[in-house]
């Protein structure tokens, strides 16, 4: 109670600041930074107000006002920070993007971005882009058309490549599709760091049509971009950059490049190297024979599985091995839900530390078949809470609907993470498949 009219008398209290086209004549730029500021802590009513000072020609006041709008937040905020998108200063453009995927993303942008001294805030924001980032909205968002087109407007002509980077990650965060051909047309450019934040955004947009157009860096000399692009180019399914992966592993200059361009050619699955699968599929580098089952499930010969049993049959086999001879045995067809079999050992995996997010991917490939995804559905019941939680994603992204009953029946679960993921899953399914 007593909060509640604390925080009326304060919404009195700046009343006047809330009026439009109040004077400022005799203020100072601290001053009416400080009146900026005050707005930012009231609410949504504040935002027609904040959105005027983004015509101010003073930059700093420009500053304020986007940080301001920010820290309100809600609906409202979207549209002045389009348009501060559209503003001539570089650091304004950034704050503005990373203002645009807060929202869809709450948490994204560090707090002290929005409160501390400017100087700060723009190291901070140049920390977000010290490490690659796995962030993306859920699949049941949907990103403003105005908005989608204002990020891909940026990493298309921002005011510098620092820029178009951190727009190229906020068109990935976002599953941006319309920045595509701008995201394409960025890997042509010299500058490293835009070129590898276009590449993790194809990836996370997943549309197969961009494929192509990463080929010809499969062979890249920087070795940071080489191996994000045959990552890219395994995604993205692009077989017909198989030649340029073919090479990139006969010509790889150290191990890192050796397991990226062989984990390629296991994503492409293509009976052509299925001798390279074989030759590598009792290495002693478990990554290298992780990729080699992955690709041997994924052609499906009948007479490779005595193989692919033995492996993941094998008593001191590294956890990566078991996993991907579970989901090469689940692909050849073996979909039975026996004490030790591939496909209970590949959903027991879902909620173990480190494994989660491999044992995820291998059944969300899996589960786009009639014969896995049925076999799953008998053994969700079983599933603790966390695996459950798990199963509600991967079987949404299958865009089947005969899954609806399944997540139906768990939207009524007892244990309310559950139950939300099941709902999330629901409003997956209604949502373009990505």
């Amino acid at each position: 109670m007593i909060g509640c009219l604390a925080r009326t008398l304060f919404a009195i209290s700046l009343m006047p600041l809330l009026v439009a086209g109040q004077s400022e004549d005799g203020y100072n730029t601290n001053q009416r930074i400080n009146k900026i500021r005050q707005l930012g802590k009231t609410d949504s009513q504040a935002i027609p107000v904040l959105a005027g000072y983004l015509n101010d020609p003073d930059r700093d006041i420009r500053v304020e006002a986007v940080r301001a709008i920010i820290r309100i937040g809600g609906g409202g905020s979207l549209d002045p920070l389009v348009k501060a998108t559209r503003d001539n200063d570089a650091e304004i453009q950034n704050l503005a993007t990373d203002g645009i995927v807060n929202f869809y993303l709450p948490g994204y942008l560090p707090r002290g971005v929005l409160t501390a001294p400017f100087t700060r805030g723009v190291r901070q924001l140049k920390s977000l882009m010290s490490a690659r980032n796995d962030q993306t909205i859920g699949a049941d968002i949907t990103v403003r058309p105005t908005v989608a087109d204002a990020v891909s407007d940026l990493v298309a002509h921002g005011a510098g490549f620092d820029v178009r980077a951190n727009a190229a990650r906020a068109a990935g965060i976002l599953r941006d599709r319309a920045a595509l051909p701008s995201l394409q047309q960025a890997l042509r450019t010299k500058d490293t760091t835009l070129i590898f934040e276009s590449l993790v955004a194809l990836q996370k947009i997943g549309d197969p049509s961009a494929g192509p157009s990463v080929s010809f860096l499969a062979r890249d000399l920087d070795d940071r971009i080489q191996m994000t692009a045959l990552e890219t180019i395994g995604d993205l399914k692009a077989s017909d950059a198989a030649p340029q992966v073919r090479l990139a592993l006969a010509n790889a200059r150290n191990a890192k490049v050796t397991r990226a361009a062989l984990a390629a050619l296991a994503m492409l699955g293509l009976e052509p190297d299925r001798p390279t699968f074989l030759k590598y599929a009792s290495d002693s580098d478990p990554q290298l024979r992780a990729s080699a089952l992955e690709g041997l499930g994924r052609l499906r010969e009948p007479q490779d599985y005595p193989a692919l049993e033995a492996a993941y049959n094998e008593a001191n086999a590294d956890w990566r091995v078991h996993l991907a001879a579970a989901f090469a045995l689940v692909s050849e067809g073996k979909v039975d839900a026996a004490e030790f079999s591939p496909l209970r050992y590949l959903i027991e995996n879902l909620d173990a530390r480190n494994r989660g997010n491999i044992a995820s991917a291998y059944l969300i490939e899996l589960c786009r078949r009639d014969d896995a995804r049925k076999a799953v559905f008998g053994l969700v019941q079983e599933a603790t809470s966390g695996q459950k939680v798990a199963l509600c994603d991967i079987l949404a992204a299958t865009h089947k609907q005969d899954v609806v009953p399944v997540l139906s029946t768990l939207t009524k679960n007892i244990n309310p993470d559950v139950a939300l993921a099941a709902a999330r899953g629901l409003r997956t399914l209604q949502s373009p498949k990505l």
